[in-house]
């Protein structure tokens, strides 16, 4: 699939689940002249089994230039797990989260050779997430006990979004609370509302409160299940299971937002969410298979287009990067 594909498929066609079943495209990362970003993988050393984080460095560059870099480290991860896609603007609540006919949950697993092709980088990014060296020790364990196809014991959504605020150039944890758990970064966002603390890189809205931009983060909850912000509010600094999104693009002719998150069905995905103007007059998203968005975190810089995501050096250079085929994923249930 070359870019010129891959861009007219985002443009023009409502990409849904079936993608998942195919085949996919893995592309080697830009160099550095190309996107000054150090891969994940040279955070860490030693196989899987005696991995070991090394590097938990994180810099500083001008507000005005994170947006940039959310999205264009984001969508290069994305294009080095395979360009896979959920429409969340058509998917059912079944098939967003398949189970079998006594009802378990099933989940998606890489298969051996792309377990072991991005081992590292999913271990680089825990090391964004300070305090996360017993999470490595428990998957190199895991690693030791059933192999290098082991899945991952702990879930590294929020580890991902950690490491590309980190690369991003939020070094510092009062401008961006880099943690293991999603809902350590919201806390920190509704506090800057409240205006309860200063320096904080995004602020929390509810979703429709305010305008979305690439760079801004989308996110929800599933246990508990909340619905606002004032819910969660409610339980700041206790734990939650939550998630969050990096917005790449906004699309109000197509009443689409387009974000990419990490971990989710065992990769680093795109989803198109279904958007439409808000009471408020904000385009936002909408409810979709059942579930619903509850925060906004809106970065505190200037906007940049709203394509932001087609004018990545990834997406731009797609077609002289080295790539390799994915093998399909399984279903299985998790323990």
């Amino acid at each position: 699939m070359n870019k010129n594909h891959i861009i007219s498929l985002l443009l023009l066609l409502p990409l849904s689940m079936h993608v998942y079943a195919q085949q996919l495209t893995a592309y080697e990362r830009l160099p550095r002249d190309l996107l000054a970003v150090d891969p994940p993988s040279s955070r860490v050393t030693g196989e899987p089994g005696q991995m070991q984080i090394v590097n938990r460095s994180c810099h500083s560059v001008p507000r005005d230039e994170i947006r940039r870099r959310m999205v264009d480290i984001a969508v290069q991860e994305w294009a080095y797990f395979g360009l896979s896609v959920d429409d969340m603007t058509s998917i059912s609540e079944t098939q967003l989260a398949p189970r079998d006919a006594n009802g378990r949950r099933r989940f998606y697993r890489p298969s051996y050779e792309e377990a072991a092709r991005v081992a590292d980088s999913i271990a680089g990014y825990w090391s964004a997430a300070p305090d996360s060296s017993w999470i490595l020790a428990k998957q190199n364990q895991n690693w030791q006990q059933d192999g290098l196809g082991a899945r991952w014991r702990d879930f590294w959504s929020a580890a991902f979004i950690s490491w590309v605020a980190c690369e991003s150039g939020l070094g510092e944890m009062s401008e961006f609370s880099r943690a293991i758990a999603h809902h350590t970064y919201i806390d920190q966002a509704i506090l800057s509302r409240d205006g309860l603390i200063d320096n904080a890189a995004y602020i929390a809205f509810d979703i429709g409160e305010a305008q979305i931009n690439p760079g801004d983060l989308l996110c929800r909850g599933s246990r508990p299940e909340y619905k606002s912000l004032e819910q969660r509010r409610d339980h700041l600094g206790e734990g939650a299971r939550t998630h969050c999104d990096i917005v790449v693009s906004v699309d109000e002719s197509a009443g689409e937002i387009k974000a990419i998150g990490g971990n989710v069905r065992a990769s680093v995905r795109l989803k198109i969410f279904p958007g439409t103007t808000r009471e408020q007059g904000y385009f936002a998203p909408l409810p979709y298979a059942g579930r619903q968005l509850f925060a906004h975190l809106q970065l505190q810089a200037e906007p940049i287009e709203e394509n932001a995501m087609l004018n990545s050096p990834t997406l731009k250079n797609l077609d002289t990067l080295s790539s390799t085929i994915i093998p399909n994923r399984t279903l299985e249930f998790r323990p």
